[in-house]
């Protein structure tokens, strides 16, 4: 089995897949000065320009929120990538095959799917393919059933090329015949899940329906969603593509392609029950709607969201009673019936995973986002996103709804049927606050809620002055949301308006941008040569990556890269954001003065401190009573303000 890829490749991945070519997809940059450039952020919403690219050095940074990283971790963050997924998406895109650490052997070996060199991409290709041939059927003559689903409902022509739907003819082979004629061989069509395999021999796997292209972050179709649309059809209303090595029903979202950046700006998705409800959603502004293909949202689901979402730690992770927003929201469109309840319960089960805020929204009457689309118009559908209410207290109140609660049995049958939903709440404060709410909601006195919760879970129901102590613990040993334990607290700038660090951060700038221009003197300094503690970490991150001296042989990309892994996780985000800040000259033919005159400034400032030293020294020592230390500590002294004045001299 294969593992991980080989670190010399991932380096190649970082050195090929051009970071101004891969960013310039997502965001229009322009030149910020020699060898920056810069646009508006994906990541956050800005009016004024703070998001640097600068290629010479393979790294990105936004100085309004703080992101940053090189060509893979832009890739992860804006398209919701795994590292792996990232630099295999980026591999294909400059034409580079991988190779693979066999966690067995240790040797290399090819990953399950690109043992054959190319495969991934020609399965890719005959999707595209074949999601033309589909869309070009979609308005022919046979196609007459489609077209009056989707004005049912309506959806116009606009519509359908929007979000790429499609045709399958009638016919057993019309698109097998169509992806032979461009070449692809009959194994790359099963391999692909576009054909089924039969006693007769292949035939098309869609036929006589109504086809959605299922796409994955990047754009890229991976399989397909197809409504049956003939009473003669005998297969199930809704068909999809079957596993593939593309296409993961758990790990699918329709609709991710075109709500991903919406989900990554708003923190915020909405997951809804069917592609057309996708449609409506985003027809009526909800651009943040995906829906699962097939199978309940689940874990791994999850984590594909939370990819997109990202940092959602602004509250913690917690969900409220009040339902007030505190961090990343996913909210679930379920409709009323018996299956919308259990399909609740589902997402309730898997809440705890997600990391984020999870809502409900149920509209009243029952009709999904697509009916109350055509009945209500736009505004109802955002409506109904904006009225949600927190899933928890949706399961809560739903599970009260079969009780009778005007009677004492019905009372306790409520509570008794509740209380298990509280106790599997894990935030300690969340469910004390929903124990709190339970008993109001019923009717009982709040002491007896928490009894039977506390019963449930296997803890003694605490009083009140142990409950606020619990509240207060549970926030603050929390790990931060998409954690697993304790995260490594980041090393933070300084103040920018201090002019010794602003000095101190301008010649580690230089260092990590322009290595070849630095003079040697810079790798003679010592771990105490910075005196702002960022910097000193940074610089001590630059010293064990073997100095500038070690920067000139390997050059931008690899060089930062270096500096980066030194740095650790706490320091890395300050090595990537001084790699990419803009230098105050840069014009070719003045940048090595430049450079040279802000190391000099940045030696004179260590110097002056230690002038500063040698003179107390001299202060606290009395000649009498010890001479010789007193002549050694006055001869030091001499001996740096000598080695300062010939560096000013110098300049």
């Amino acid at each position: 089995m294969a593992g991980l890829i080989k670190r010399e490749d991932v380096e190649a991945v970082r050195e090929r897949a051009r970071i101004e070519e891969i960013v310039s997809a997502y965001v229009t940059l322009k030149t910020a000065g020699v060898g920056s450039m810069k646009g508006l952020c994906p990541f956050h919403d800005e009016r004024t320009p703070s998001f640097h690219v600068r290629p010479g050095v393979g790294r990105w940074h936004c100085f309004g929120c703080g992101e940053g990283g090189d060509v893979i971790s832009f890739v992860q963050k804006i398209d919701g990538m795994g590292f792996t997924d990232a630099v295999e998406h980026l591999a294909d895109r400059v034409g580079m095959q991988l190779r693979y650490e066999d966690s067995r052997t240790g040797g290399a070996a090819q990953r399950g799917p690109r043992e054959e060199p190319g495969r991934r991409q020609r399965l890719i290709e005959a999707h595209r393919v074949a999601a033309e041939f589909y869309a070009d059927q979609l308005f022919a003559p046979g196609a007459q059933a489609a077209r009056a689903f989707l004005a049912e409902r309506s959806f116009g022509r606009d519509d359908a090329e929007t979000f790429g739907l499609g045709f399958a003819p009638t016919g057993w082979d019309a698109l097998m015949r169509h992806l032979q004629g461009r070449g692809f061989t009959q194994a790359e069509l099963v391999a692909s899940g576009l054909v089924s395999q039969g006693q007769r021999g292949i035939y098309d796997r869609f036929r006589g329906r109504l086809v959605w292209p299922i796409r994955d972050v990047t754009g890229a179709v991976i399989g397909f969603g197809a409504r049956k649309l003939f009473d003669e059809d005998q297969g199930p209303k809704y068909l999809n593509t079957p596993e593939t090595s593309l296409y993961k029903k758990a790990h699918v979202l329709y609709g991710i392609d075109l709500a991903k950046r919406a989900i990554a700006q708003s923190k915020r998705v909405v997951i809804v029950e069917g592609y057309t409800d996708v449609m409506a959603a985003h027809l009526s502004g909800v651009e943040v709607a995906v829906a699962t293909c097939g199978t309940a949202f689940g874990g791994d689901h999850a984590k594909v969201v939370r990819r997109l979402m990202g940092d959602t730690t602004a509250g913690g992770g917690l969900q409220l009673a009040s339902g007030a927003s505190l961090g990343g929201e996913i909210i679930f469109t379920f409709d009323g019936d018996a299956a919308g309840q259990k399909a609740a319960m589902r997402a309730f089960g898997e809440d705890q995973r997600f990391h984020a805020q999870t809502f409900v929204a149920v509209e009243p009457s029952g009709m999904d986002p697509c009916d109350l689309r055509m009945a209500r118009g736009p505004e109802a559908v955002k409506s109904l996103v904006d009225g949600r209410v927190p899933l928890f207290e949706f399961v809560i109140r739903t599970t009260l709804d079969a009780y009778d609660l005007e009677t004492v049995e019905g009372r306790v049958g409520a509570l008794r049927a509740a209380a298990p939903l509280v106790a599997g709440i894990r935030d300690r404060s969340m469910q004390l606050g929903y124990s709190r709410s339970l008993a109001r909601w019923i009717g009982l006195d709040p002491d007896e809620v928490r009894r039977e919760v506390g019963s449930v879970s296997g803890r003694p129901a605490p009083g009140r002055r142990r409950d606020e102590r619990d509240v207060r613990g549970s926030r603050a040993e929390a790990p931060a949301s998409g954690t697993d334990g304790p995260v490594t607290p980041l090393v933070t700038a300084p103040d920018p308006r201090d002019p010794v660090a602003r000095i101190e951060r301008l010649a580690l700038v230089v260092a990590l941008q322009y290595p070849q221009h630095v003079p040697a003197t810079f790798d003679g300094l010592d771990e105490d040569a910075f005196a702002t503690p960022a910097w000193r970490a940074v610089h001590a991150a630059v010293r064990a990556a073997g100095g500038v001296g070690t920067g000139r042989g390997l050059g931008g990309s690899r060089w930062v890269e270096s500096v980066v892994e030194e740095a650790g996780d706490a320091v890395g985000p300050l090595v990537t954001e001084l790699a990419v800040a803009p230098v105050p000259e840069d014009r070719e033919n003045v940048i090595a003065a430049y450079v040279a005159d802000v190391v000099r400034k940045v030696i004179d400032l260590g110097l002056t401190r230690r002038i500063a030293d040698a003179k107390s020294r001299v202060q606290r020592l009395d000649p009498a009573a010890d001479a010789e230390a007193y002549r050694i500590a006055f001869e030091r002294l001499v001996a740096i303000e000598k080695e300062r004045r010939e560096l000013r001299d110098s300049a």
